[in-house]
C-alpha cells in the first residue's frame, strides 16, 4: 500500500495553443487545425504528467474551454446574461442563460477521456462538471413550453450519461468539480441553496451502483481564476457536514490555502462516512512560489494525523486554470508544483511506512 496521489483538472495552455484558440475565435484558424493542437497538447501534457511519475494522470483540460462549461460549446440556445460570480480581487466570470428546450449536452466528458488515453500508459482519470452547476443554466423567469421541473430531469439525464460515458470507456475515476458548493453559501448562508444542490447532485448519483460510485469523486474549492477566489471567506465548517452527504467513494478537498488546516481536517475526520477515501490539498495553484517536496511531506503527515492513512490521498487544491484564459499561472510552474507533490507525497508514505 502507498499513498495514492492524483491531479485535480487543468494545467495552464500553452502560448502557441492560446495563440490558436484566438485565432479560431476570430474566424483564422479552421476546426481541424484547432483540434490538431489541442491533440498535441494532450499529447504533452500526459508526457510531462508521466515523466513526472504521476500514478495518474489527465487530459489537463487542454481542449475544454472551461472546466464549467464545455457540455455548452456549440448550444445555439443560450443567452450570455446569466448568473454572475464574483472574485476576491473584482473581476468576474458569468454563466448564460438557456432560453429555449430540451437541455442536451453538446459535448461529453468522454471525449476528453478518449483523446487522453491515446497518449497515455498510466490511468487516466476525467473531470466532469456536477449537474448542480449547469442548474445555474435555467432562468429564474422559467422558459415558456419548457418547465423547470422537466429542464431538472433533462439535466440528471445528461449529467448521468457523461458521467457513465467516462467509466464505460475505462476512466480510472470520475471527479464532479463542485466549487459552486463553498459558493452557495456565500450567497446563500442558510445553507438551502447547498441542500438542493446536494439534493441534485444526489439524484444523479443514485443512478449508480456501489461499485460504480467507488469510482466516482468531488472536489470542492473555493473556486480559482485569474490568482483569485470566489468564496475562500466561507468557513469549511458549513460545507462538510453536507458535502459527505453526497454518495461518492472519494472526496478531494482543498487544504493548501486553507489559513487553519487542522481545523478542516477535524472537521473532515468528524464528517467523513465509513469507507470514502479523502484526498486533500496539498499544493496551492495561485501561490507563486512552489511547494518543497519537504513540505507537501510534512502537510501529509498533519492529515494522517486526523484521516487513517488507508483513506488518505493527496491532490493539488485546484485546477491551475480552469478557464482556458486564464494565464495567470505559467504551465511549467503547475508542473513543478506538481513535481513538489508526487515526490513529497512519496515522502510522506516511506515516514508513515506504508
Amino acid at each position: 500500500m502507498t499513498i495514492p496521489t492524483e491531479p485535480i483538472g487543468s494545467i495552464p495552455r500553452s502560448p502557441e495553443l492560446l495563440s490558436a484558440l484566438t485565432s479560431h475565435a476570430q474566424g483564422a484558424l479552421p476546426d481541424s487545425a484547432l483540434a490538431e493542437l489541442q491533440d498535441r497538447a494532450v499529447a504533452e501534457t500526459v508526457r510531462r504528467l508521466e515523466e513526472l511519475g504521476s500514478p495518474v494522470v489527465t487530459d489537463g483540460e487542454q481542449a475544454k474551454p472551461s472546466f464549467a462549461t464545455y457540455p455548452l460549446a456549440g448550444l445555439k440556445t443560450l443567452d450570455p446574461d446569466g448568473v454572475v460570480i464574483p472574485f476576491a480581487d473584482g473581476h468576474q466570470r458569468q454563466l448564460p442563460t438557456l432560453t429555449a428546450g430540451p437541455f442536451r449536452y453538446q459535448t461529453n466528458a468522454e471525449t476528453y477521456l478518449r483523446a487522453a488515453q491515446r497518449h497515455a500508459t498510466k490511468p487516466v482519470k476525467q473531470a466532469v462538471i456536477a449537474a448542480s452547476a449547469l442548474s445555474l443554466l435555467y432562468p429564474p423567469a422559467g422558459i415558456q413550453g419548457y418547465p423547470q421541473a422537466q429542464f431538472i430531469s433533462d439535466l440528471v439525464d445528461q449529467a448521468e450519461a457523461d458521467i457513465r460515458g467516462c467509466l464505460d470507456a475505462g476512466a480510472h475515476v470520475v471527479q464532479l468539480d463542485f466549487t459552486e458548493g463553498r459558493l452557495s453559501l456565500k450567497l446563500d448562508p442558510s445553507g438551502g441553496v447547498l441542500k438542493q444542490f446536494i439534493d441534485l447532485n444526489n439524484q444523479v448519483l443514485d443512478r449508480f451502483t456501489d461499485a460504480e460510485r467507488a469510482r466516482i469523486g468531488v472536489h470542492t474549492c473555493p473556486g480559482g481564476d485569474q490568482d483569485s477566489t470566489h468564496s475562500l471567506d466561507v468557513d469549511y465548517a458549513g460545507l462538510l457536514p453536507d458535502l459527505f452527504q453526497l454518495r461518492a467513494g472519494t472526496f478531494y478537498l482543498q487544504l493548501a490555502s486553507e489559513a487553519d488546516p487542522e481545523r478542516v481536517l477535524s472537521i473532515a475526520a468528524e464528517q467523513m462516512r465509513p469507507g470514502v477515501r479523502v484526498f486533500v490539498g496539498v499544493t496551492d495553484p495561485i501561490d507563486p512560489s512552489v511547494e518543497t517536496p519537504e513540505q507537501v511531506r510534512d502537510r501529509v503527515l498533519a492529515a494522517a494525523r486526523h484521516i487513517p492513512v488507508d483513506r488518505l490521498g493527496t491532490c493539488d487544491d485546484c485546477g491551475f486554470s480552469p478557464f482556458a484564459d486564464d494565464t495567470s499561472t505559467s504551465r511549467d510552474l503547475a508542473f513543478a508544483k506538481i513535481r513538489a507533490r508526487v515526490e513529497g507525497t512519496a515522502m510522506a508514505a516511506e515516514a508513515l511506512g506504508v
